[in-house]
């Protein structure tokens, strides 16, 4: 199961957040151009993966498992760096901390739902979210060599924006989720 190909496309993502994080720490806007590239090929793979298993049959345990993993580090990895780098800043930090937590709240009801066998389906409303964070990270990736290299690409101000609409979803949705979720505990 580990040689499939959408399965080495997963794999591939959680190893490219090392290199994501290297291509970001004290960045020169050549690096954050990299970085950018790197992240969207990752952000493809995360459509690639899923695609391929349903088209060739092959969802595995594992790539169920792994693929909600690698979003999260990649997202995770992505927002502690451009926090860190300065690019997401004042209120701004908050849209990231709510996709954080969101994240980490979401992953660890799946976890106690999946020990009782109850299966939450990932709605549309939860693909948009998706949609918008990768938008709004990539744009914000871009927005570090945009401020150096090129100033007049409104990179930073796309990324904001769509940052703060992926929070407002993480919210709609992550609520939705632990409501959900909620029936079961009781």
């Amino acid at each position: 199961m580990l040689s499939s190909l959408p399965n080495l496309l997963t794999l591939s993502r959680i190893l490219a957040v090392p290199l994501l994080v290297v291509l970001m720490w004290n960045a020169s806007w050549f690096g954050y151009l990299i970085a950018f590239v790197v992240f969207c090929i990752a952000g493809a793979t995360d459509y690639l993966d899923g695609y391929l298993a349903r088209a060739q049959g092959t969802v595995s345990k594992l790539g169920v498992f792994l693929d909600p993993i690698a979003d999260k580090i990649m997202v995770a990895g992505a927002i502690i760096m451009l926090v860190e780098n300065d690019i997401v800043h004042g209120w701004t930090v908050i849209a990231a901390i709510i996709i954080l937590i969101r994240e980490i709240t979401v992953s660890g009801l799946r976890e106690y739902l999946a020990g009782i066998q109850v299966s939450i389906p990932v709605s549309q409303l939860a693909k948009w979210k998706t949609a918008f964070q990768m938008i709004s990270l990539g744009a914000l990736i871009l927005a570090g060599a945009a401020e150096i290299r090129f100033t007049w690409l409104p990179a930073y101000e796309v990324g904001v924006a769509t940052l703060w609409a992926a929070a407002i979803l993480t919210l709609v949705t992550g609520y939705d989720y632990l409501r959900v979720g909620l029936k079961h505990m009781a």
